[in-house]
């Protein structure tokens, strides 16, 4: 698969191509609906496909005082639209100058003479062109006089709720600590990358050393609490799994301030479960999310937090389909 973040690095002879247009932030079970689609649109052509995405997104742009923070990072979601079959992705640099385009230069001058459209597929909610004038219906008018097929490919809902998959559902979930629903939405479990950095070592104190990630850019982090889950540590292949050369490890997940020790920085700490010779300083890592397990509580003093602290990592061993590990020795964790 191939990247491009000019329409000047696309090759010459790639030709005609099936695209589709969207953020895809996250690339929910929505999107892929959409991507699929384009795949399978591309397959009966014979073309190739391609995705366009914009970064950064239009929301910030436009709202830059919306605080929205972006489900994935444009890193994790290029692996994603990765493994879907796309033949490539075009990273559009999204700007005011772009926004301003008429929906007629959007497709005359952007889609026809820079991207050789054949065909296009999008979601029938469609909007595009300045101040989003474009609707489906302009669009179908505009294809059809520049001689591009149409696919308005409908909303996919959750079979359950019967709401649409989105990614406002995802934000919705993750700060409700519902990474579980999330999960479901995303068809994936939830995942945060970053590089470790070092804290307090208050876990390493205890007998359980964490990993904390640096605050970052980390995307949408749930909602303060324990949570079971998996560290991967790099290298990541293409779809962002540890490759041969990487490590895929259990993990009970702490999101939250460390009230215990009244403190006021919003940390995401994983603790590999029963490892004490890790280290992970200054590498890339990602947490997934898979449940939770408990909301984030202050303890009286440190003896009740290591009994929680065991508790949870029994219970995120039996969530996770893991052995339970011994109890650690503080003494051989600290002397490291």
């Amino acid at each position: 698969m191939q990247f491009w973040h000019d329409t000047d690095e696309i090759p010459d002879d790639l030709g005609p191509v099936v695209l589709t247009v969207g953020v895809f932030d996250g690339v929910h079970r929505g999107h892929r609906a959409i991507l699929s689609a384009t795949v399978d649109e591309a397959r009966t052509r014979n073309l190739p496909s391609v995705a366009l995405t914009f970064d950064p997104h239009p929301v910030q742009v436009h709202r830059p005082d919306s605080g929205l923070v972006l489900v994935a990072s444009i890193d994790d979601r290029l692996e994603r639209l990765s493994s879907l079959g796309l033949d490539g992705v075009l990273v559009q640099h999204y700007d005011l100058d772009f926004a301003a385009a008429s929906p007629e230069a959007f497709v005359t001058d952007y889609l026809v003479k820079d991207l050789r459209v054949a065909c296009l597929v999008v979601g029938e909610d469609v909007r595009f062109g300045r101040d989003n004038s474009g609707d489906a219906r302009v669009l179908r008018a505009l294809c059809d006089a520049n001689g591009i097929d149409l696919v308005l490919v409908e909303d996919v809902a959750c079979d359950l709720t019967g709401r649409r998959w989105s990614s406002t559902w995802v934000r919705e979930a993750l700060a409700a600590g519902k990474v579980h629903q999330a999960a479901r939405v995303l068809g994936r479990p939830h995942r945060l990358r970053g590089r470790v950095v070092r804290g307090f070592q208050r876990g390493r104190e205890m007998g359980y050393p964490t990993a904390n990630l640096a605050p970052d850019d980390l995307g949408v982090v749930p909602a303060d609490g324990v949570y079971a889950g998996w560290l991967l540590v790099g290298p990541f292949d293409e779809l962002g799994s540890a490759d041969a050369e990487g490590i895929r490890l259990p993990a009970a997940i702490s999101v939250g301030t460390n009230p215990t020790f009244n403190g006021t920085e919003r940390t995401v700490e994983a603790h590999v479960l029963g490892r004490t010779d890790l280290d992970l300083y200054d590498l890339e890592v990602i947490v997934e999310f898979v449940a939770g397990l408990r909301p984030m509580v202050a303890f009286d003093g440190m003896e009740a937090l290591v009994v929680q602290m065991r508790a949870d990592v029994e219970d995120a061993a039996g969530i996770l389909g893991v052995p339970v590990p011994p109890p650690l020795d503080p003494a051989a964790v600290t002397a490291r």
